[in-house]
């Protein structure tokens, strides 16, 4: 048995997985935000020990022989959150996480003190990765900074409490702007512009190697055997990869979670930061991969459901599910930018809303709305990627977003792109994370990470497409009229 654990957003998944493939058992904990400021965007790590605990006690509560037999783990987590330790490895702050929005100026500062930074780290700086926000720790929290002795992203905060070890991977590090990705290691020349040094960075596996084992301690409280592995593990949208198999050049996944993503696998360094496409490791050694991301997803659907008074998202799409089809040519529109923008606008300040609202619609007009809002954010993202010279024909979707057929086809009519379903494919980030563990174990490659069987395939409408067509353009434009400055503009 392998052990899964995803360290999301909103929740902390652990899964467990048998040596034929197949998922025994799931279960989850729920995670906060804490939004102080505006633009801020932070959590309390022990909130992920306490809702790692929950859900690891779930797993046992259900599946307690299987359980037992685990021999390897493997993690996965949220990118760029930012965990600063001090000398006896004690937190010093909250995280400041991945859709954090504060460090927008120093940007422009590390752009300046580092300009090799997008031919190194293969991406423009923006507020959401981790160095940014390290140097407006040290401008802001120059005390806190003065202190700080590691640096640890939010799933290797985790392995620290599971091993005791200090220790990243080339997918997850590579969203810091702190790594070579052509070379896989730590950039002294990227961790000089921000003060920093490389004796307080992590040591770096591969994601499918070793990295260290389970407390003796932890083990026994968890009813396990001696010599349990760590595997390296890796950011979440890589980890998701290996979990519906794309492993190779050309494969691809569309992820609906909090964010959005679209993750095409590469098999060298292919760096194109102008169109503010990501290019980071992927999470086996010597293949990379590109990547947009919307920084607001399905994340949107749950925002809506609590100010439209739903009793939950199940119940929006039922709404949704009871118009007639002609009753949405005309839905108002939806701008998905509620934690601003990344791919492609690299806009912390974007803004969401609704627009073209009239007397005739209804709330469920309104979740149509956000469901294609989104779907057009993703078509911006394509677009970047295309741009970046990547071909797309067909794409797994994966994340909460998968559990909605109707949702799925639209993805497919807006994008003109086939979207395929798996089962599992809410999993996400716990099946891949419970591959890698079973990889550092021993596990053949073409074995542990085959496809998943497709349960549903969503193939795209020529004439939905070219009337969704006319509406995205409808709304690039409202984004360009109302579109806020990338910088915030001083007062009088």
């Amino acid at each position: 048995m392998y052990l899964g654990i995803d360290l999301g957003t909103s929740e902390v998944k652990a899964l467990l997985l048998d040596g034929a493939g197949r998922i025994v058992g799931q279960a989850g904990a729920p995670l906060t935000v804490s939004r102080p400021q505006p633009l801020w965007s932070e959590q309390d790590p022990q909130d992920w020990r306490r809702a790692m605990d929950l859900a690891v006690a779930g797993l046992r509560g259900t599946h307690a022989e299987a359980f037992a037999q685990v021999r390897a783990i493997g993690l996965s987590g949220q990118m760029h959150g930012a965990v600063l330790l001090g000398e006896q490895d004690e937190v010093l702050r909250p995280a400041i996480l991945w859709n954090d929005g504060r460090s927008h100026a120093e940007c422009a500062e590390l752009t300046e003190r580092a300009p090799r930074l997008h031919a190194i780290a293969g991406n423009l700086a923006m507020p959401g990765f981790t160095a940014p926000k390290l140097l407006w720790v040290s401008k802001h929290e120059p005390a806190l900074f003065a202190q700080v002795r590691s640096v640890l992203l939010p799933k290797d905060w985790l392995r620290l409490v599971l091993s005791g070890e200090k220790v990243s991977d080339p997918s997850d590090a590579a969203g810091t702007l702190w790594l070579d990705v052509a070379a896989r290691d730590w950039s002294d020349e990227l961790l000089a512009a921000c003060g920093l040094t490389r004796a307080q960075m992590p040591r770096l596996v591969e994601s499918s190697e070793v990295s260290g084992f389970l407390r003796p301690q932890l083990a026994k409280d968890w009813g396990l055997g001696p010599e349990v592995a760590i595997a390296g593990g890796g950011g979440d949208n890589a980890v998701s990869a290996i979990g519906i198999g794309a492993t190779q050049p050309g494969d691809g996944f569309l992820s609906l979670g909090t964010s959005g993503v679209l993750f095409v696998v590469n098999d060298r360094y292919r760096p194109n930061p102008a169109s503010a496409v990501h290019a980071f490791c992927h999470a086996l050694p010597e293949r990379w991969h590109q990547m947009s991301v919307m920084l607001s997803a399905a994340s949107c659907l749950k925002w809506f459901v609590r100010i439209s008074g739903a009793a939950d998202e199940a119940a929006l799409l039922a709404e949704l599910g009871a118009l007639p089809a002609d009753a949405l040519r005309d839905a108002p529109l939806f701008l998905p930018y509620l934690a601003g923008e990344r791919t492609p606008h690299d806009n912390p300040f974007a803004k969401g809303g609704f627009l073209d609202l009239t007397h005739e619609h209804a709330r469920a007009h309104c979740t149509y709305a956000v469901l294609e809002g989104v779907a057009f954010g993703l078509c911006d993202g394509l677009a970047a990627l295309q741009e970046a010279g990547t071909e797309v024909r067909q794409l797994h979707l994966v994340g909460g977003g998968a559990r909605s057929p109707f949702w799925a086809q639209l993805l497919a009519d807006a994008l003109d792109v086939e979207i395929l379903v798996s089962a599992g494919s809410d999993a996400g980030g716990a099946l891949g994370a419970a591959r890698l563990g079973w990889l550092a174990a021993g596990g053949d490659e073409a074995m542990v990470c085959a496809k998943p069987e497709v349960a549903a395939r969503h193939v795209p409408d020529a004439a939905r497409h070219a009337h969704l067509r006319h509406r995205l353009q409808r709304f690039r434009e409202l984004y360009r009229r109302i579109e806020t400055p990338s910088r915030p503009v001083a007062a009088a």
